[in-house]
Order: structure tokens, then sequence, then C-alpha cells
């Protein structure tokens, strides 16, 4: 089992676009391995490849017991109600914001056979499903903020122990679903 260290926000990796996959190789195969690795530890939604410092497309789910990734995810459609929803990351560890996700979603992309994968949910599922694809296009989810919480949320950034820009670090503590400590 390999879990691989989260990148924190100011990683150049979370800002950057990622490629997209077009050779299933053992690279892939052990990316793969360890986006579920990682997301396995208990509280985890989700986690994209940059969040371990990959830069394709490609994110892990463990969703009310259901685990599996997609490779080459593309966010198809959302709908429903656009409402705030408490949300944080485990690239931003202990910020929690209200953020702007819809309540219904659906991705399509690959599994590591070239075969078409599928998922749609909503409550968690859709917002892990928003959440994940943002991170591809090297979108954090405090970009999406309304301009008073996003300003509200960088101090708080900026401030934190954590923070420093361009560096990635592993962090101490045991982020739960979206980033919420559990200690």
């Amino acid at each position: 089992m390999t879990v691989r260290p989260i990148r924190y926000y100011g990683d150049p990796v979370l800002r950057t676009p990622v490629e997209q996959i077009m050779v299933v190789d053992d690279r892939i195969r052990s990316l793969v391995t360890d986006l579920l690795d990682t997301t396995a530890i208990e509280g985890r939604a989700g986690v994209a490849a940059p969040q371990i410092g990959v830069g394709v497309a490609a994110f892990s789910y463990n969703i009310d017991g259901e685990t599996g990734y997609v490779l080459n995810p593309v966010l198809e459609s959302t709908w429903g109600e656009l409402r705030e929803i408490d949300e944080g990351c485990l690239s931003v560890p202990g910020l929690w914001n209200l953020t702007p996700r819809y309540e219904h979603a659906r991705v399509t992309g690959i599994d590591l056979d070239g075969e078409p994968v599928v998922l749609e949910g909503s409550g968690l599922m859709a917002q892990m499903l928003q959440h994940e694809t943002d991170h591809l296009r090297g979108v954090v989810y405090v970009d999406t903020l309304v301009p008073e919480h996003r300003k509200a949320a960088m101090r708080e950034i900026r401030g934190s122990e954590w923070f420093a820009p361009a560096t990635a670090a592993a962090g101490a503590a045991k982020p739960s679903a979206f980033g919420r400590s559990s200690r």
C-alpha cells in the first residue's frame, strides 16, 4: 500500500491544468493504485492526481463505501439548484467554506482497460465529482468562493502553519473528506 503525500495550496502542480492520458502503461496503473490507496484513508472522499504531484487527468473516490477511479474524466453535466455547501480540501487542510456546487453531477471517462466509466450522483458524490474535476483544470475550491469568502479564506491560508508558496509538503494532521482535520 502506497499512500502518497498530499500537495498543499501554493504548490504549482495544483494550479496547472493536467494532460490527458494517451497510453495506459505501468506508470498509469501504478498511479491508479496510489490514488486508490491514498483515498482509502478514512474520511477521504476523493483525490485528484495533481494532489499527489502528478499532472495527468485521473482521480479516485471513496463515497459511502463505493471506491473507484476515472481516467480522463469530463464533467459532462451538472443540474439542479446551485447551493452553497460546506466544503474543504485535502490540499487546504483545516479550512472549510460554503462553496457553490450543483445538486447533481455526471462525469464520464475511461478505466485502465479503456472501457467507458460513467459516474453520476447527488449529494456528496456530486460535490466530489465537481471538486475533483476542478483540480484537473488547475482550480482549487477556494477559487470558486464568492469574493468576500475567498478573501477571508486567502487570509486564513496565508496565516496557516502549512502554507509555503510554491512548495509541496505532506500534512501531519489526518484530514477527512475534503480536508477537515480529525484531530
